[in-house]
């Protein structure tokens, strides 16, 4: 099958590098000329364990090419995926400025049978849109469907090969059967190809967003009420994780979610309800706890440098949102390192992989190590806001060597309280109270 991916950015540039490493020859079209040429040559833009390899592979073999052209790009395609940004507006709602531009620039190329396959995250009713665009500037009736994507950025390879499942939004059965054929080597597991309504599919994809959200939150606020009563919220953790109508994914606290899905999608779902007259409760407290979740360390901080922090040397492992990934977009360890400078503190700052991205974008205000060991050299205290494996068995006796001081405020609880208690650290956690040296 003939396949164009219209965006390389996350989701389009690993579609379209899965679907050809499944046998079709893929086409990925996007308008920065830049970044197409450093396709080309193998350099890859995003930081997603796996893909540089399956990149060269493809490429080598002929089955994946990069374009600026979109006659060159779409003729004799199959099928075209979407996978355009829809970045927040000034509002915090959903952009689709450059969803309806790549609509309008390859509507002229369009093959007669094709079909356009909207992957964007997109508002309900988008795809309608689509349509009648598509219609209007064809001049004749065309095929849309909608495919959201379910990756998790640091397993999207895995994600999208061996997916929970597949879902589409047609308007008749012979689309979804070409959809299925497509996805028929991915689903060699067993796990459902789910037909809907385009407008089910698009709801589907923010709802299943804002469930995985409201966990996270969830947790967090439990985890914030164990402190003040003298709970440890990894033995509520694991007391309540065991019921499988509960379970443990996305049940562990920590300083709140980031990246590109959560906050917008989580926002973008309260807006559409809101616009349909209804007051969504549920996703505004989500909102709202995860806000007040991103300072909880800070409290933590000034309270235990009893508010004096100007001047003080501080050290912070993990800037990118999640581990795995070079993400940095809402990522709570960004926000606090801002707050702490704003508060005069001499921050060093290392991530394993988000370094360049944080240059890029606030160049010279933090200090930056060049390994985890260096953040610390003469820092009075350590702030984890990532859970990266390679924070997470740390040789204590170098840490306490290279402090200043004995401190950790550990934003993602990595370390276990009663091994911690014998290193000579004080420690903070999240759900926990707090470790003491022994005396």
């Amino acid at each position: 099958m003939r396949i164009t991916v219209i965006g390389t950015g996350y989701v389009g540039l690993v579609t379209g590098t899965c679907f050809a490493e499944s046998g079709n020859h893929v086409t990925c079209l996007d308008i920065n000329a830049e970044k197409i040429e450093s396709l080309r040559r193998g350099v890859i833009p995003i930081y997603e364990p796996g893909l540089t390899e399956m990149v060269l592979r493809n490429t080598a073999a002929g089955l994946l090419e990069f374009s600026t052209s979109y006659p060159e790009a779409i003729a004799g395609a199959d099928m075209i995926f979407m996978a355009v940004g829809t970045p927040p507006d000034e509002r915090g709602r959903a952009d689709l400025t450059y969803l309806f531009k790549a609509v309008e620039s390859l509507a002229p190329h369009l093959p007669e049978d094709a079909v356009v396959v909207v992957k964007s995250t997109v508002p309900v009713g988008t795809n309608n849109k689509v349509f009648a665009r598509l219609n209007e500037l064809t001049k004749r009736q065309c095929h849309v469907a909608s495919n959201p994507e379910f990756l998790k950025e640091g397993a999207a390879i895995n994600d999208f090969q061996y997916p929970d499942r597949v879902v589409v939004g047609v308007r008749g059965p012979d689309i979804a059967a070409r959809l299925e054929d497509l996805y028929k080597p991915f689903l060699r597991n067993n796990h459902p190809f789910v037909v809907m309504s385009p407008a089910s599919a698009e709801f589907t994809k923010y709802a299943a967003n804002a469930l995985l959200a409201t966990k996270i939150s969830f947790i967090n606020e439990m985890a914030n009420l164990c402190e003040l009563l003298g709970a440890d919220i990894n033995d509520v953790r694991q007391g309540i994780g065991h019921d499988r109508r509960i379970g443990f994914q996305f049940l562990f606290p920590g300083v709140g979610y980031g990246g590109s899905c959560f906050p917008k999608d989580v926002h973008e779902i309260a807006g559409l309800a809101r616009d349909a007259g209804m007051e969504p409760r549920i996703l505004a407290a989500v909102e709202s706890v995860n806000q007040a979740q991103k300072s909880i360390l800070l409290d933590k901080i000034l309270d235990h440098f009893s508010g004096a922090l100007k001047g003080r040397r501080i050290a912070l492992w993990g800037l990118a949102f999640k581990p795995q990934t070079d993400d940095i977009r809402e990522a709570p360890g960004l926000v606090l390192a801002q707050k702490l400078t704003e508060l005069g503190v001499d921050l060093c700052v290392y991530d394993p992989a988000a370094m360049p991205n944080v240059r890029k974008e606030h160049g010279d205000r933090f200090r930056y190590a060049t390994g985890q060991m260096e953040a610390l050299q003469g820092a009075e205290a350590l702030v984890i806001m990532t859970e990266w494996r390679v924070f997470q068995h740390p040789d204590f006796a170098e840490m306490k060597a290279a402090l200043r001081s004995p401190v950790i405020f550990d934003g993602r609880n990595l370390y276990d309280r009663e091994q911690i208690k014998k290193t000579g650290f004080t420690y903070y956690s999240i759900g926990r109270a707090a470790v003491r040296p022994e005396k």
